[in-house]
Formats: C-alpha cells, sequence, structure tokens
C-alpha cells in the first residue's frame, strides 16, 4: 500500500468517528511507524511500505478509535520544552500547566537553595521542568501512584530528585518554601461526558469527587504545616473553580496575598497564595 492511500483510508476513517485533527494524528501515527520525519511522507507520497508496517499502523489508528490518547501510543508528550514518557498509569501533561510552572520558577528568583515539594506529581512535569530551569532547587515529589513514580523516575534524567510514595502528605515529613500541586479537580459525574481520549487517562488523577473540591480542601486545609512561612502554596485549578478555591483558602485563615493567573485561552488556571 502507498503512503497516500493508507493516509487516505485513516484520514478517512477518523474523520467518520470524529476524532479531533484527524489530518494531522494520521501522518504523526505514520511517520511513527515509519520511524521517520513527518516531512518524509510529502517527499515519499507514492512510496509502498511494507505489510508488517502497514499492519502496525493500522492497529495505531484502531488504537485511536477506541479512545485511546495518541500520546500513550507514542509514548511521549513535550511540555516546557522536554520531552517526557506517558502512558495509561499517568496524566498527559498538558500546555495549560505551564502557566503554573512558569509562576513558580518566578517565585523561586528569592530565594538561594529553595526548598519544593510537588504534590499528586504523576509524570513528574511540574518538578521535572521546575529542576531544569533551577538547577539549584531541592525538590521532592510524590504520588500515590507507585506505577507513576516509576515513570516519573524515568522522566527524571538528572535523577536529582527525591521522589516519595504518599497519599497526599501521608510520608511527607519536611518543611517546603513551596508545595505546588495539579491534583484530581474534574467532578466525578462530569468524567463520564469528557471526551474518550480524556477518559482513557487514569481516573486516580482526574476525579476531584462530586464537586471537583476534595483534594483542594485536604491540600489548602493540610499544607500549612509544611510550608515554611512566608512560603508559597501554588495550584492549578478548573477553570470554574477560582471562587470556591479560593474561599477554602480564605476559610483557613492560614494563607495571605492570594493571588490567580489565566491560562493562553484566558481562563482562570493558577491560585497561589503565601503561608501567613
Amino acid at each position: 500500500m502507498k503512503i497516500k492511500e493508507i493516509l487516505q483510508e485513516s484520514i478517512k476513517q477518523l474523520k467518520a468517528n470524529e476524532v479531533e485533527e484527524p489530518h494531522a494524528k494520521a501522518r504523526r501515527l505514520l511517520a511513527f511507524t515509519l520511524e521517520v520525519p513527518k516531512e518524509y511522507l510529502i517527499i515519499n507520497y507514492d512510496k509502498e511500505i511494507s505489510k508488517k508496517q502497514e499492519t502496525i499502523y493500522k492497529q495505531y489508528i484502531k488504537n485511536l478509535l477506541e479512545g485511546e490518547p495518541i500520546q500513550y501510543i507514542l509514548g511521549k508528550q513535550e511540555f516546557m520544552g522536554i520531552e517526557f514518557a506517558v502512558n495509561k498509569d499517568v496524566l498527559i501533561p498538558q500546555p495549560d500547566t505551564e502557566i503554573l510552572v512558569e509562576e513558580v520558577i518566578k517565585l523561586l528568583k528569592q530565594y538561594k537553595k529553595p526548598k519544593i515539594l510537588d504534590l499528586c506529581t504523576g509524570s513528574g512535569a511540574i518538578a521535572i521542568s521546575i529542576s531544569e530551569k533551577v538547577s539549584e532547587a531541592q525538590i521532592y515529589a510524590s504520588d500515590i501512584s507507585e506505577k507513576a513514580l516509576a515513570i516519573a523516575r524515568i522522566n527524571d534524567r538528572s535523577k536529582k530528585i527525591k521522589f516519595i510514595l504518599s497519599d497526599l502528605f501521608n510520608n511527607i515529613e519536611d518543611k517546603f518554601d513551596i508545595i505546588v500541586s495539579n491534583p484530581p479537580y474534574i467532578k466525578t459525574h462530569e468524567i463520564e461526558k469528557l471526551s474518550k481520549e480524556v477518559q482513557n487517562e487514569p481516573i486516580l488523577a482526574l476525579d476531584g469527587g462530586i464537586d471537583g473540591l476534595e483534594f483542594y480542601r485536604k491540600i489548602i486545609g493540610q499544607a500549612s504545616k509544611y510550608i515554611k512561612k512566608n512560603g508559597y502554596l501554588c495550584l492549578e485549578i478548573g477553570e470554574e473553580q477560582k471562587k470556591q478555591v479560593k474561599d477554602i483558602i480564605n476559610n483557613e485563615k492560614k494563607y495571605a496575598d492570594i493571588k490567580e493567573y489565566k491560562d493562553l485561552n484566558k481562563n482562570d488556571r493558577v491560585i497561589i497564595c503565601k503561608k501567613t
């Protein structure tokens, strides 16, 4: 089968099943299958591919049609200019979370050797990105999932981060200048309304309880014990959760100087507060 033929066939399938970005995904998967740059496909449009390559590629398309995220098929996702290994055990890092990392990095400029905890680290994207940008930082990263931590350890090429298996603060003993977290914040009943791709990501990393605020209550309620005086708590939030999360922070009466930040789509995405 020729490259142009198999691409046309797969794009038609993806469109019929309402898969987003069918052209881009079909090309990206074929380039991945053939182990060539995407530009190769354009130059070699009439080139025949082997039966083995055809079989492998069609299986990838089938996986895509069944809702498997393309990042899991490829086994990687770029975040903050760094390539991260990902699989079904970790949430796929998203560009919106880069706002959280960028704001944490700005805060770190006031410290000589800052100590940071990334709570609910998943693939390690937040912790590792901070480590890459702020080499003098001492970074800890925790998660309830040992499988997620296994991926995070692979991603930490510097081997400088200390990973901790912990259900939130259960196994945390130190105090930190900054605690950062992108916790689960989707309402339980809304998960089934998400795209098939998102539903194939780990539910543990998505489900924020009945109102989506379960983890914010726990984290905000406990974090002050683990943050040094005048240290910071930095949280990613859902786009409609700003008021509720700010209320939780204010009700604790242990934080001040609450600031909020929007993502590239102008949605509320990050809240940062200082421990008093």
